[in-house]
């Protein structure tokens, strides 16, 4: 499919230079992605799906209404930008009607939402001492704490998050509050990176922080995972996610089997 949008910081970039380089785009008011406009102009497109959850992750409704009469008519424009899982199943059934198809967008919610659904009965038979507390990180340098829907992911699949933010924006966290919480499980998985990128990053914040001192690490329980694929993104996908952590939380419970 083509691309009408591109980042302009550059990927190469550590975590931390990564996050310099938005926060200095932020303050200054500079736009993090560019739009191609004369590549819109040739698909002239009659839907156009944007967001406003995230002025990082994605391009905003803002860039998109900036360029939304130059193409060819008026493009039907939908923002997105859903804060719980719930709220993500909306948007499917949002988009279906913008598109034509609700009966296919109403029938997929309710497919995702039973998958949804096995997991958490599942779960919900666990006692609270079966309940690993988990700490999960979306960014390392700072270390960000997984925001938004993610906590929710976590309980449904059966632990107890450590950072709180429930539906809530990701917020940055200190070394010392990791090291306080010293989770049972800690997922790392960066936002907008792969799994390979994201254990790069994971490999850098050991340079500083003593993971010894966790006993997620000493025990075996700390988890690299595709955060661009499973976390980052407000889709469908997060129903994958939830299956994963599921299993990833209760590998040995024959009641999530």
């Amino acid at each position: 499919m083509p691309h009408v949008t591109r980042s302009v910081i550059n990927q190469e970039l550590n975590a931390r230079q990564i996050y310099a380089a938005v926060r200095e785009h932020l303050q200054t008011n500079q736009a993090l992605y560019s739009l191609d406009e004369e590549l819109m102009q040739r698909l002239a497109p009659e839907l156009i799906v944007t967001q406003a959850l995230c002025d990082v992750c994605a391009v905003s409704e803002q860039e998109v209404n900036a360029v939304l009469g130059r193409p060819p008519g008026l493009p039907q424009l939908i923002n997105l930008e859903p804060m719980t899982l719930g709220e993500v199943l909306d948007t499917i059934e949002l988009v279906g009607r913008a598109s034509g198809v609700p009966d296919r967008a109403s029938a997929y919610r309710s497919a995702l939402e039973a998958r949804v659904e096995r997991v958490h009965q599942k779960t919900k038979r666990l006692k609270d001492n079966e309940k690993p507390r988990v700490g999960f990180l979306e960014w390392t340098d700072p270390l960000f704490n997984g925001g938004h829907w993610t906590p929710e992911l976590i309980h449904i699949a059966g632990g107890i998050d450590c950072f709180g933010n429930l539906h809530q924006p990701s917020t940055t966290i200190s070394d010392e509050t990791l090291l306080e919480a010293d989770p049972d499980v800690l997922i790392v998985a960066l936002c907008g990176f792969d799994e390979e990128r994201s254990r790069k990053e994971l490999e850098r914040l050991k340079q500083w922080l003593d993971f010894n001192q966790l006993r997620s690490h000493r025990h075996g329980n700390v988890h690299v995972l595709d955060g661009n694929s499973y976390f980052s993104r407000p889709g469908p996908r997060l129903v994958d996610s939830v299956e994963l952590l599921a299993g990833i939380l209760h590998p040995s419970k024959a009641a999530l089997a």
